[in-house]
């Protein structure tokens, strides 16, 4: 007979197995029907990449995901929800903006309030205006509007293909179907018909074009993001306005701080800005994916914070050069201008290195590319201190002139005829930065020496000191 005890162990070991093993069969069966009802969602759901999209309102912030793709799709979309999920470039909510990727859409009211009704202007570029603006957060910023009658003519923003939005085709209603869905401004959110089927010259179809391509370009320039770039912040696409929002660059922009009399930049300062530039570009060139092309450096776009820091602003704003009137084709501005580029069309990375090497020469000498810069460039060319005489008076007694050599005679590489032979953007940067470096070096070294030279003169004071209280002694003891 089994013992009394050996059979309340014997039913405790079998309920214990039991437990183990309806324990085991739940857990991998809740883990199979969570990955079933995964799988099926996601058969069901666009395969997409989510883009972060960050509502803020008063008080409030919420983070969620939204696919860039499945909202066009919203748009495009025959038969919409009745309920739209918000996306990166939907319509303004009440109770604040959405972003995308970061990038925060402003209304056309909350610019125009932040810039006091467009009255705070910063200046005018060949873009159009450009604005002071202050957020409701308190934050400064810089707000470029793309002017519609500006001289870039009608295809000058990020590139041809967004003209459409400088002429205003953001239109409020179809011109060709009479059912369409409105949002709070009044403006076409979806016509209720596939877009495919739509007539090429409708503007609601060239108003979805247009968003779209917006709203592409927005990110690609809103994922470039460096010390010595300008950040695009925001954007808003509103009452047929396209508006960028920037960091606002206190100290303006170089052209400025070099052309104006009233105000001074030491060598020391000219430098650090090569370096920054330099810097800035480089991370375009070869740090960003994919690499983007400047086509417009120039001293305009090279903007200078609090703290003079220099930063590279309108990469990806290109716009097209006017001679005589006409459309030359050509995207850059006068001066700065690859002649490769103008004899050839084809615009590389190493036209960019073309327009630093101007901007280069710019800061040695203060001479605008239309005062003939070029010529005095050539003439400096011919010795080796030939740099020396189109020194900016400024400079004159104020700078290292071996440094002001070493940084000429980089610049002239960049100008080379050959675009082949112009070195990369990595190699200025690392000559520039070379230039900085050994001036450092030699600083601590003759910092050390000296340091070491009123060390030994404190020892020989010291040991002076000690001989003549010895002599003292010696002296009394004699005594």
């Amino acid at each position: 007979m089994v013992d009394q005890g050996d059979l309340v162990v014997i039913c405790v070991s079998i309920g214990v197995a039991l437990g183990i093993l309806i324990a085991c069969l739940v857990y991998f069966g809740t883990r199979w029907y969570n990955k079933r009802t995964h799988l099926s969602r996601s058969a069901n759901e666009p395969s997409l990449t989510a883009i972060p999209i960050r509502t803020n309102g008063l008080g409030t912030s919420t983070d969620f995901s939204a696919s860039l793709t499945s909202s066009v799709a919203t748009y495009r979309s025959p038969n919409p929800p009745k309920k739209s999920h918000p996306t990166g470039w939907n319509h303004q909510n009440r109770d604040g903006f959405a972003s995308v990727s970061g990038i925060l859409k402003y209304s056309y009211k909350e610019i125009q309030k932040a810039t006091q009704n467009f009255t705070n202007i910063l200046g005018e570029g060949s873009f159009g205006t450009v604005y002071k603006a202050v957020m409701p957060t308190g934050e400064v910023v810089a707000v470029k509007m793309l002017a519609p009658n500006s001289k870039q003519g009608e295809k000058e923003f990020l590139t041809e293909d967004l003209g459409l939005i400088a002429n205003n085709y953001f239109s409020t209603r179809c011109s060709y179907l009479k059912e369409q869905e409105l949002d709070q401004q009044n403006q076409l959110r979806h016509c209720h018909r596939p877009r495919s089927t739509c007539p090429a010259s409708c503007t609601a179809r060239l108003t979805l074009v247009c968003r779209d391509r917006v709203v592409h370009k927005v990110l690609l320039l809103g994922r470039l993001h460096h010390r010595n770039l300008v950040n695009l912040l925001g954007y808003c696409v509103d009452k047929g306005q396209l508006m960028l929002v920037y960091e606002f660059m206190s100290n303006g922009s170089l052209e400025n701080l070099l052309y104006d009399e009233e105000k001074e930049l030491s060598w020391d300062e000219r430098l650090q800005i090569a370096v920054d530039i330099s810097h800035g570009v480089e991370y375009l060139h070869e740090g960003a994916v994919p690499h983007v092309v400047h086509r417009d450096l120039k001293s305009a776009n090279i903007l200078l914070d609090h703290s003079m820091r220099a930063k590279v602003s309108d990469f990806g704003l290109s716009k097209e050069e006017i001679f005589d009137g006409r459309n030359s084709g050509l995207k850059g501005t006068y001066g700065y201008m690859d002649p490769a580029y103008i004899t050839s069309s084809k615009f590389t990375v190493k036209s960019d290195i073309y327009s630093f090497g101007i901007i280069i020469f710019e800061l040695i000498t203060a001479i605008h590319p239309h005062q003939n810069l070029m010529e005095y460039i050539n003439l400096a060319a011919m010795d080796y201190d030939g740099v020396d005489g189109i020194l900016d008076k400024q400079l004159v007694g104020n700078c290292n002139v071996e440094e002001v050599r070493q940084l000429a005679k980089i610049a002239h590489k960049c100008l080379h005829k050959s675009p082949r032979k112009r070195p990369s953007i990595s190699e200025v940067s690392q000559a520039i930065l070379g230039i900085k470096q050994r001036r450092l070096m030699k600083e601590d070294t003759m910092s050390f020496a000296s340091t070491n030279f009123s060390r030994s003169v404190s020892q020989i004071d010291e040991q002076q000191v000690e001989l003549s209280s010895i002599i003292t002694m010696n002296h009394r003891e004699i005594g």
